[in-house]
């Protein structure tokens, strides 16, 4: 007569199994995925010579630091690229941007969660409208109505319009919702107001939102490239993403030059991935709150 067998030892068998099979094919769609920023770093060592007679290798022959003193200005006289300009303009638009973003999303937020005003529903409808609108069908809307207020070419046209989004105000109003209204109503008790209520009682609170928040506000300025491209047309407001459009469609350059251009976009992408890596943490347990809130 056979012996039963173990069920226990079985299901770990299998898991077993399954680890041995998965864990290499994670490691190689891994390596598959990390590969063109491996590429991107060493071609940005890289001569132009060398760079176009092996765009895929990941020895650098000979080592060249050529692209980035370019970049930064140290290069041949007439031959230098304007990064350090385009670099500021970002930096200016994208802490503008994210600051405002952060602040009037939340104000927005709050007042669509909390307060019972005619219309409410309706504006949160057209909220979330605006928000299956693709942005692309706005531009030239956008640019008339730049125009027409007079900010074309401005810093301001590029600010302003960016400083509120549907997205941004439809998260925050989601997570003050999930939020007990008996500590507001303590506080209204105690004599705070709305906004007095909302600042030192409420947003406290929204911390793990407005970490959120601020990377995707920060992400998506720096990354901004349509609403500039439409609101400006003058090279002194150009930022990384329209100056390395243009960079990259010759009218800055001539041949190739990969390593120049892949050593503008490594750069470009190194603050979005810094602020990511340093908030990974806050930005992911924000988001399993807010699963699990819901």
């Amino acid at each position: 007569m056979s012996t039963p067998k173990n069920p226990i030892r079985a299901h770990r068998g299998g898991n077993r199994t399954v680890r041995i099979i998965a864990y290499p094919v994670l490691i190689l769609l891994g390596l598959v995925y990390v590969l063109p920023f491996v590429v991107q770093i060493v071609t940005s060592l890289k001569t132009d010579p060398d760079a176009a007679a092996h765009p895929l290798s990941l020895i650098p022959n000979p080592f060249s630091l050529a692209s980035y003193q370019r970049l930064f200005g140290s290069g041949v006289a007439g031959d230098a690229v304007p990064f350090p300009h385009w670099l500021a303009n970002s930096v200016l638009v994208t802490l503008f941007v994210t600051a405002g973003r952060v602040f009037f999303d939340s104000l927005a937020g709050y007042a669509l969660a909390r307060l019972d005003f005619r219309g409410r529903k309706l504006l949160f409808n057209g909220l979330l409208t605006v928000m299956a609108v693709p942005g692309v069908v706005l531009l030239i809307p956008k640019f008339l109505v730049l125009n027409q207020l007079g900010i074309f070419d401005t810093y301001a046209g590029m600010i302003i319009p960016l400083m509120v989004d549907a997205a941004g105000v439809f998260i925050m109003r989601q997570f003050f919702v999930s939020l007990p209204k008996e500590v507001e109503e303590a506080a209204r008790i105690d004599g705070a107001g709305v906004f007095r209520t909302f600042w030192s009682v409420v947003l406290p609170m929204a911390r793990p939102a407005l970490i959120t928040l601020t990377i995707l506000s920060f992400q998506g300025s720096w990354n901004e490239f349509t609403h500039f491209l439409v609101a400006t047309q003058s090279p002194q407001y150009e930022t990384l993403t329209t100056g390395l459009a243009h960079f990259v469609s010759g009218s800055l350059s001539a041949g190739t030059q990969y390593p120049l251009k892949l050593t503008a976009a490594l750069l470009a992408t190194i603050p979005v991935a810094i602020l990511f890596f340093v908030f990974q943490r806050h930005f992911v347990r924000s988001a399993n709150s807010g699963a699990v809130k819901q």
